[in-house]
C-alpha cells in the first residue's frame, strides 16, 4: 500500500461516523487515506465488527482493515450529554455518515431532514440495503442476502450450484459507491455552499454491476450461466491444464485469438473454423474450443505455455492462494 498523501481539500474536512461492519466503515476511511480528520462513533461495548475474532492483536481482521486513520468516540445517545455532544460535533462537520438501521437516526432526531433544517452545509450520507421509497425499505440487509436477492449468487460458482462471492463485495461496493457520491457532493456544496442528503443502497450497487446478464436476459432472453472459473460470456477466458499445472488465459478479441491459434497451439487454420470465427461463436462452441486446447495444453509446462503467451501478447495470470497473495511480487505493504 502506497504511502498516504495528503491534500490540503481533505486536510480540512471533518467525517463524522456511525458506523458498523464494513460499508461505511470503507467509505470513511478513505477520506482518513486522504488527510480527512475522521470521528468514529461507537456505543459504549464498540461496534460490531471489534468482535468478529481476535486474530490481529486482540482486533478483529474487519476492524483493523478498515478503520485506519480514524479517532474513536464512544457514546450513548439515549443520554442527553452525549447526544449534545455529537449534536455540538456534528456542527463543525462537513460529513455525516451512517449505516444504522433505516429510521433509526430519525427516531432520535438525527434524520437527514432534521439535520440539513440546523445544519445547512452538511452532507448527511445513509447506507442502506434498499431504497427507502421501495417495497423492500425495511428488509434487513447484510452482505450475502443482498448478493443473493441481486441474483449475484445465480451467476457466481459452478453449473450445480450458486455461490455468493468470497469476500463482502456489496458492502466494500457500497462504501465506494458512498465515498464517490460524498466527493460529488462536496464539489456541489462548493459552488453553492449547501449540504444535502444522500442515500446509497447496497442493492442498488450490485444491481447495477449485474447490467450485462439483466441486458442479455431482457433482450435477448439469454440466462446467464455459472461457469465456475470460466467467462460466461468472453471465451477462451479460464484456467487450462498443463503437465505441472493450471495457467488461466484471457483471449478477448479476434487479433488475439489468431495470436493465440498461430503462436501458442500452433493452429493457425483454427481461427479460421466458422465454429470459433467470433467471441459469440467460440462462447456458444465452448465445450468443442476446450477441447481444441486442452489436448495442445495437457503435453506443455506451465513455463513453457507463459513463455508462448508472453510471445503471442496474450494475457494470464495464475490462480492463487492467500498465502501465495502475502509474497506476492505485485502486493505493496507498509
Amino acid at each position: 500500500m502506497d504511502k498516504k498523501v495528503e491534500y490540503s481539500f481533505f486536510k480540512n474536512l471533518l467525517v463524522v461516523s456511525i458506523e458498523q461492519a464494513v460499508a461505511a466503515p470503507i467509505c470513511s476511511m478513505r477520506f482518513a487515506d486522504a488527510g480527512a480528520r475522521v470521528i468514529k462513533v461507537e456505543p459504549i461495548r464498540g461496534e460490531t465488527a471489534r468482535h468478529y475474532d481476535n486474530s490481529i492483536e486482540g482486533e478483529s481482521a474487519y476492524f483493523s482493515s478498515l478503520n485506519r486513520g480514524k479517532e474513536s468516540l464512544t457514546l450513548n445517545l439515549r443520554k442527553d450529554y452525549d447526544f449534545s455532544l455529537l449534536k455540538r460535533i456534528l456542527s463543525k462537520a462537513d460529513v455525516f455518515i451512517r449505516n444504522t438501521s433505516p429510521g433509526s437516526m430519525a427516531k432520535i432526531g438525527l434524520g437527514a431532514s432534521q439535520l440539513l433544517d440546523e445544519f445547512r452545509k452538511l452532507i448527511v450520507v445513509d447506507l442502506v440495503g434498499y431504497g427507502q421509497d421501495t417495497a423492500y425499505s425495511d428488509m434487513k440487509a447484510y452482505d450475502l442476502l443482498v448478493q443473493a436477492e441481486s441474483g449475484l449468487c445465480s451467476i457466481t460458482g459452478g453449473p450445480d450450484e450458486p455461490s455468493k462471492v468470497g469476500i463482502s463485495i456489496a458492502d466494500m461496493g457500497t462504501g465506494m459507491n458512498a465515498y464517490s457520491a460524498i466527493l460529488e457532493a462536496l464539489l456541489e456544496r462548493g459552488s453553492n455552499g449547501i449540504g444535502k442528503a444522500l442515500e446509497i443502497t447496497m442493492f442498488d450497487t450490485v444491481a447495477e454491476w449485474m447490467s450485462v446478464p439483466l441486458l442479455h436476459y431482457e433482450n435477448a432472453n439469454i440466462e446467464t450461466k455459472r461457469h465456475g472459473m470460466a467467462h460466461s460470456s468472453i471465451y477462451p477466458y479460464r484456467p487450462y491444464s498443463c503437465l505441472d499445472g493450471d495457467v488461466l488465459i484471457a483471449v478477448q478479441n479476434n487479433d488475439q485469438w489468431k495470436c493465440f491459434c498461430d503462436i501458442v497451439l500452433s493452429e493457425p487454420m483454427l481461427a479460421e473454423n466458422k465454429l470459433y470465427k467470433d467471441n459469440a461463436s467460440r462462447v456458444k462452441n465452448r465445450i468443442l474450443l476446450d477441447q481444441e486446447i486442452s489436448k495442445v495444453f495437457k503435453g506443455l509446462s506451465t513455463k513453457t505455455l507463459k513463455d508462448l503467451l508472453k510471445k503471442s501478447g496474450i494475457a494470464f495470470g495464475q490462480i492463487n492462494t492467500v498465502k501465495e497473495l502475502s509474497t506476492h511480487l505485485a502486493l505493496k505493504k507498509q
